[in-house]
């Protein structure tokens, strides 16, 4: 029996959201979905070894999720909370594919996404219930403590369940006014997916290839140019993946990648999706970040990048959205334009801001300029400020790289 218990743990890792977003709308309740997600896993694990894996592991997780769910509702302390939904029939369990929304995961995300939810109890929620990332992913995401953010979760699931939030797809005309949200989040799970926020790898492939399809399948249902712009800047990035880390599992910097090892189709694809949001929408955030990962996709060598142009376009990005992590690439754009204390003036006018002194990546950017800039001895300081902050494995051995070349020539 414990050979199986890889395989199935591998199941659930893949396809345990997709089980539990179908189980949500076929029970319409997220905790009696979640109890009955955990009790169809843990049958497969009692079963599968002597009634062997079968054709469908997806079809069958969910149909024997919807009968424990039922049966949880049949038993007398909990008829009475779930007695309107005693009339679903079992059969229907069957019936996987949603309607409307072409995938049930997307369907929940546009639940989760429910105007009278604030826009980070939102994203909070349907990062952590629905794409199954930890609380500290969560949290690191974006860029709060783990216990204000669980107080959040828990709050946000309290509205939904006294406000009666139905568990359906939204009108059509509702669509628009849930898809900053719906974008937000995706584009969230496929940055965790991309680089993790902890742990000993960089990239979770599965994650960043979840946010990809659920884009697509997104595009099709609705097709702006803020959704082309996002599918456009996830393909562009991850096209990268393959050059991001050495056979070790190092951290590789976007400068010192072979590009030779980027996917040119998955780059044509990305630039492609980029043309069409450029002619419905050529200034709107995501459109605006997949032009900066064009100009990096086009540069056949680190020293052909247009940062003259990246530079412009942060710009205009921070106008739209003045976000310190914004500022923060633009200063490093300004940086690799001009010189390092052009990029280090914009950054010490960040100093007051309390949100960016938790953010590793701006110690380590301030680090890097500072290095260039040929001060040493402030470099090491930063440095070791990004690597007190940093929880992932490959980025604490790149800069714990850096402060040893730097600690020998000081």
């Amino acid at each position: 029996m414990s050979s199986d218990y890889p395989a199935i743990g591998q199941l659930y890792h893949q396809h345990s959201r997709q089980v539990l977003a179908t189980l949500i709308r076929l029970l319409g309740d997220f905790q009696l979905a979640e109890e009955a997600m955990q009790e169809a896993f843990a049958a497969a694990v009692r079963q599968w070894p002597d009634e062997g894996r079968p054709d469908n592991p997806v079809a069958w997780l969910i149909r024997a999720g919807h009968h424990k769910g039922i049966d949880h509702i049949r038993r007398g302390q909990t008829a009475r909370r779930y007695a309107h939904l005693m009339a679903v029939d079992e059969e229907n369990s069957e019936a996987a594919a949603p309607e409307g929304i072409e995938d049930d995961q997307l369907r929940l995300l546009f639940i989760c996404c429910h105007p009278a939810l604030s826009l980070d109890a939102r994203v909070a929620l349907t990062l952590r219930e629905m794409c199954g990332l930890t609380t500290e992913q969560v949290a690191s995401a974006l860029l709060q403590k783990p216990a204000t953010l669980a107080q959040r979760i828990v709050r946000a699931k309290k509205k939904i369940r006294e406000a009666g939030i139905p568990y359906e797809v939204p009108e059509p005309r509702e669509l628009d006014e849930r898809l900053p949200g719906v974008l937000r989040v995706i584009y969230l799970v496929f940055n965790e997916g991309y680089s993790r926020s902890d742990g000993d790898s960089l990239v979770d492939v599965s994650l960043s290839g979840e946010a990809i399809r659920l884009a697509e399948v997104l595009a099709r249902l609705l097709p702006e140019g803020e959704v082309f712009g996002l599918l456009s800047l996830m393909l562009l990035h991850d096209s990268r993946r393959s050059a991001r880390e050495d056979e070790q599992g190092d951290l590789i910097t976007l400068e010192d990648q072979d590009r030779s090892k980027w996917d040119q189709s998955q780059i044509e694809l990305g630039l492609k999706w980029l043309e069409r949001a450029l002619s419905r929408t050529p200034a709107s955030p995501y459109t605006l970040q997949a032009s900066i990962a064009a100009v990096h996709a086009q540069a056949r060598r680190a020293e052909d990048t247009d940062w003259w142009r990246i530079a412009r376009l942060y710009d205009a990005l921070y106008r739209q959205h003045p976000s310190p992590v914004i500022a923060l690439n633009h200063a490093v754009a300004v940086a690799m334009r001009d010189e390092p204390e052009a990029g280090l003036a914009l950054l010490d006018g960040l100093l007051g801001n309390k949100e960016i002194l938790t953010y590793h990546l701006f110690h380590a950017a301030r680090a890097d300029l500072l290095r260039r800039a040929g001060d040493f001895e402030s470099a090491i300081a930063a440095y070791q400020r990004a690597l007190e902050l940093a929880t992932q494995g490959p980025e604490r051995r790149f800069l714990e790289r850096r402060l040893q070349s730097l600690s020998g020539g000081v």
